[in-house]
């Protein structure tokens, strides 16, 4: 593989990990939405009731969207197309 090849397919690498990533970020802030919106746990009832609700949302939010961003790179990692790729 030459090294402009080399570099093509890392950057191919980096969007095909990034586009999981944001899919994943995407998904958690898509379950911690339902979470507050569905009143699970009565956390939208206790976020309504915060004095600063954007902060308490913020907090519930956040940390869904790295922890599933996180998994599904971590993922994309691990599915990384290298054996198909090379396979003679």
């Amino acid at each position: 593989m030459t090294p402009e090849a080399a570099r093509r397919d890392h950057g191919q690498m980096l969007r095909y990990m990034a586009l999981n990533a944001l899919y994943g970020v995407l998904v958690g802030v898509a379950t911690a939405g339902a979470l507050i919106w569905l009143d699970i746990g009565s956390v939208g009832t206790l976020i309504t009731r915060s004095t600063d609700p954007l902060l308490a949302t913020a907090m519930v939010l956040v940390p869904f969207a790295l922890v599933f961003g996180g998994a599904a790179a971590a993922s994309s990692i691990a599915l990384l197309p290298y054996r198909r790729k090379f396979r003679r």
